[in-house]
This record gives structure tokens, C-alpha cells and sequence, in this order.
């Protein structure tokens, strides 16, 4: 790198370092700001450098320009002669006076503008072969409605896909995109890896096989995250503007290095169906084996309890004698899944799980007006929360706000998330509830369906051996079933868990061992 490079990557990178910390992580996280450093940064020109046709010039653009840290490692990449135009943009306007004053002397064009709102150009000369991008990994709720409906409408006017109201912005930015990359243009995309497990992916995996040629998608380790303060999985996807071919293979790399990938393996793109996982691709292991029955054929699946703020509606025994809330509006509920340190909860004979420290839920349906009336107390907590908890994402979106969705207790649960950092820790454990209580969103619920429920009807020993199976089923099966974010963090959606293949259940009991077509009759 010479001296002026050097020195202009230096302030760039002060400048990045500055802009970062003035923010809290919060809020980066509603903008869906979070840096690349520019090592990384550099890999993937680097990377990208291998696919791009050598007898062209590069025309560069960035669509989420920040402070420039892609263009820094372009022109460190590609001889100064070899690239004829760059531009970039970005919304932010904390960044346009500083990133103007960086790169003035350098012959880039900066927007300072909503990538989004542009026009992209009409003329195939006006257009660009090479976008790289690290787009904004803004979550869906956090798009103002009005400009999720734009996009919406966008995407199924240029090509014909319904694309989820779930879909984070990095999917947006990419289907945008499209429009600026001249034909057989190279792009690359540095985004979450959720896209390729979740449904709201089917869109985005759907451009990737049906509208452009898909070179490579290379995944890095879940516990190697590649930014600081964004707990995601990150995966780079190249492709080039050009009709796939039946005969075209796409890579599947993954390790913590793009240059000398750990593994990888090709997949024939006819084969690729945005229906599928395309996170089992990067194992050379077979796909979930077939299985004639499924969780799902023995347990209605559904997640726990949202809230809405768990501070305030899950109260301890203290709380709720201090605050004098009335015991019509509680109910038991259990604690995160780290205070249970057995599998089986009992009960008492009121039906309050026999945990150190019981928690309870704060619910109610009535109007303020007959809450003021009738339970003072309960209004003095309630206001407490009145512009600050009723204005979070769920809570204004449930009339009344305090309002809980309904859940029964569940007999069985399995825990949502967790981590894998070593062998002896299952990111994954199945609880056997003998409570009344029910359970917030840091569970999945397994209610048993009528056979099963026949079947382990007062019979402690059969439940407690339905839940020994449930507790053997291969941790690799549940890892694979679900989906994995940055840290080594692993979940699971009800789908996911009720897909899974079961087996065991027919040792229980001999009226369990049932057919799939005769398991869908009595039920």
C-alpha cells in the first residue's frame, strides 16, 4: 500500500471508528449499521477480483457506501487504470461532509441519498459491473410500513415475486440492485446467512437461481462473527448478471477463510430449490434422512409467549404482593429455560410449578376505564407503562395493550435457542411440564395431539418416557433442522421442530406405532 492509500485509510478508518461509537449498539441495530473492517473488506475484493472478467474495466459501485471502506480495498485491489468509474451511496447524512472531504481527491462520486428512492440508470453504459455491498441488515420491523408496502409493490412489478412483509432490508437492497448491474456484471453481497434457512429467504433465493448466475456462497464459522456488535452469521454470495445454464455448479464454501476455505463442495443448480435449506449444502452429509413420522404428527407446535417487555409483565412473588396486583390478572409462568436446572417440573397441588423463585404474568382484557374503577392498583402499575412499554413493537400493535396472547400450559417444551460452544452443552433440551404454568417465547410449546394425549393421560411414567425419547433425538438432527446465528447461537422455529424426524415413540407404547396415513385419519 503506498503512503496516500495508507494515510487515507488511516482517517477513513478513525472516521468509521468515531461514527460507530456515537451511536449506541441499539440504535445501529434499528439502522442495520454495522461496519466491515477492512481486512475483511479486502478478502473479499480480493475474492471478487477471481471472477471478474479481466478484459473489461471495472465501473464500481456501492450502494451502502459508509465510509468507503469497499472503495478503500478497490483501488487497493485493481490497477488505478483498470477502473474507469466508481460512485457510492449512502443515506446517512452524518457521513457526507467527512466522507466527501476523505475522498476528494479521488475520482469517485458520492450520493448522499436513499439508494432505494434512485432511478437506477437506463443505458447499459451508464450502468455498473461491479457492485459490492454490505447492505443494512435493518429487521423488518423496524421499515416504516408505508415503505415496506412501496417495496412490496416494487419487487412484484419487476419480477413477479410476493415477497415476505418479514424480509429484512439487505433483501430489498439486493433485488434493487439488479437494476444498476449491467449485464454479465459481477456482484457480491456480504449479508446474513438467516436468508438461505427462513421462509422470507424463498424470494431471494428465487432472483438467485431464476435471474442471475450464482457463482459461490461461502459461510463463516457461527462462532466467528464478523462484526463486533452484530451477533449474526455472515455469509458472501457472488453472482453475475447473465441466464444460468442447466450445467452451471455452485460453490459452497465455508471456514474463516474466503482465500483457503476449510471445505467445499458443488451443487448443481438445478438441483437448488428456494422450498430448501441451502445451509445443508455446505455439508458433504446427506440431507435429514426421510423418516415416516415427524414431531409433528404426534405434537401440535407453537412459540411461547411474546410479551412484549418480559420486564414488565412477568412479575416475581415480591413484585406482585408490593404492587398489590390482583391474582386474577397472574398467572404462573415459567422462568428462562438457564433457572431450570432439571428437566421434569413439578407441581404443586394449586398447579404452581415447583421452582426456588415463581414468576407470574401480568394479563388483562379490560378497558383503562374499568381498570381505574374497579383496581386501582393494577392502574398505578399499568400507567407506569403508559408512552414507554405501550409504545414497543408489540404492545401497540394488541388493543388492549397489556393484553397477552393466549397460550395453554404445554406438557412439553423445548427450549428455542442456545449455544453449542462445547460438547458437553446441548444448544437444545426438552422439559417435561407438569404445571399450570405456561411459558414465554423463549420456549417452543409441544402440545401432544389426541392419540398421544390418550395415550400419556394420566400416566406419569409414559409422559416421562415420551420426554426421555424427545431428549435423545441426535442434537445434529435438531442443529441441522434449525438455523444458526453469529456466536455459535442456534434456533429453532415450531416448523422446524415439527419436520423433525422421530423416531422411538412405537417403544412407548404399541398403540404409537402408527403409519403417517393413519396417524392423519384419527387426528
Amino acid at each position: 500500500m503506498d503512503t496516500l492509500l495508507s494515510n487515507i485509510e488511516e482517517r477513513r478508518g478513525e472516521l468509521q471508528e468515531g461514527l460507530d461509537s456515537s451511536k449506541t449498539r441499539s440504535e445501529r441495530n434499528v439502522l442495520g449499521q454495522f461496519s466491515t473492517p477492512f481486512s475483511f473488506a479486502k478478502a473479499i475484493l480480493e475474492e471478487s477480483k477471481k471472477y471478474f472478467d479481466k478484459i473489461r474495466t471495472v465501473s464500481f459501485l456501492d450502494p451502502a457506501f459508509g465510509t468507503g471502506v469497499f472503495y478503500s480495498t478497490l483501488i487497493q485491489t485493481f490497477p488505478k487504470e483498470d477502473v474507469s468509474k466508481a460512485s457510492g451511496i449512502e443515506v446517512d447524512l452524518r457521513y457526507a461532509e467527512p466522507i466527501k472531504e476523505i475522498w476528494q481527491r479521488f475520482p469517485l462520486e458520492i450520493r448522499i441519498a436513499d439508494f432505494m428512492s434512485l432511478a437506477p440508470p437506463d443505458a447499459q453504459s451508464e450502468k455498473y459491473n461491479l457492485i459490492v455491498c454490505n447492505p443494512p441488515y435493518t429487521r423488518h420491523h423496524h421499515i416504516p410500513k408505508a415503505q415496506k408496502q412501496s417495496l412490496q409493490q416494487w419487487v412484484k412489478n419487476n419480477f413477479g415475486y410476493r415477497i415476505s412483509g418479514l424480509s429484512g432490508l439487505y433483501c430489498y437492497f439486493m433485488l434493487c440492485s439488479d437494476k444498476w448491474l449491467s449485464d454479465k456484471g459481477l456482484a457480491c453481497w456480504l449479508i446474513p446467512s438467516e436468508f438461505m434457512d427462513v421462509n422470507y429467504g424463498k424470494t431471494l433465493k428465487r432472483y438467485l437461481t431464476e435471474k442471475v448466475t450464482l457463482l459461490r456462497i461461502h459461510r463463516f464459522h457461527p462462532e466467528d462473527v464478523q462484526f463486533d456488535d452484530a451477533l449474526v452469521t455472515s455469509v458472501v454470495v457472488w453472482f453475475t448478471k447473465a441466464r444460468t445454464t442447466e450445467e452451471g455448479q455452485v460453490i459452497f464454501s465455508y471456514g474463516t477463510s474466503l482465500a483457503s476455505p476449510e471445505g467445499q463442495r458443488s451443487v448443481e443448480l438445478v438441483k437448488m430449490e428456494p422450498s430448501e435449506k441451502w445451509s445443508n449444502y455446505f455439508s458433504n452429509k446427506e440431507k435429514l434422512e426421510k423418516c415416516t413420522l415427524t414431531l409433528g404428527d404426534y405434537f401440535h407446535i407453537k412459540r411461547g409467549v411474546a410479551t412484549g417487555d418480559n420486564k414488565f409483565f412477568i412479575l416475581s412473588e415480591g413484585e406482585r404482593k408490593e404492587r398489590n396486583i390482583p391474582l386474577q390478572f397472574l398467572y404462573p409462568i415459567l422462568p428462562s429455560p438457564r433457572y431450570l436446572k432439571e428437566d421434569i417440573i413439578e407441581s404443586h397441588t394449586n398447579g404452581l410449578p415447583d421452582i426456588e423463585k415463581p414468576l407470574f404474568l401480568l394479563d388483562c382484557d379490560l378497558d383503562e376505564e374499568e381498570i381505574k374503577q374497579k383496581y386501582p392498583h393494577l392502574w398505578t402499575y399499568l400507567s407506569q407503562g403508559i408512552g414507554s412499554v405501550s409504545e414497543r413493537y408489540i404492545c401497540r400493535h394488541r388493543t388492549p395493550w397489556y393484553r397477552q396472547e393466549k397460550r395453554s400450559p404445554a406438557a412439553f417444551l423445548c427450549t428455542y435457542m442456545g449455544r453449542n460452544r462445547n460438547s458437553r452443552r446441548k444448544p437444545f433440551r426438552f422439559i417435561l411440564n407438569k404445571s399450570k404454568a405456561v411459558a414465554a417465547n423463549v420456549y417452543l410449546l409441544l402440545y401432544p395431539k389426541p392419540l398421544l394425549a390418550r395415550v400419556i393421560a394420566n400416566d406419569s411414567a409414559i409422559r416421562e418416557s415420551v420426554l426421555d425419547v424427545l431428549n435423545s433425538i441426535d442434537i445434529e438432527l435438531l442443529v441441522r433442522a434449525g438455523r444458526v446465528y453469529g456466536g455459535g447461537l442456534h434456533k429453532l422455529e415450531p416448523k422446524e421442530l415439527e419436520n423433525l424426524p422421530l423416531a422411538g415413540f412405537g417403544d412407548i407404547a404399541p398403540e404409537l406405532r402408527i403409519r403417517k396415513i393413519v396417524q392423519g385419519s384419527l387426528f
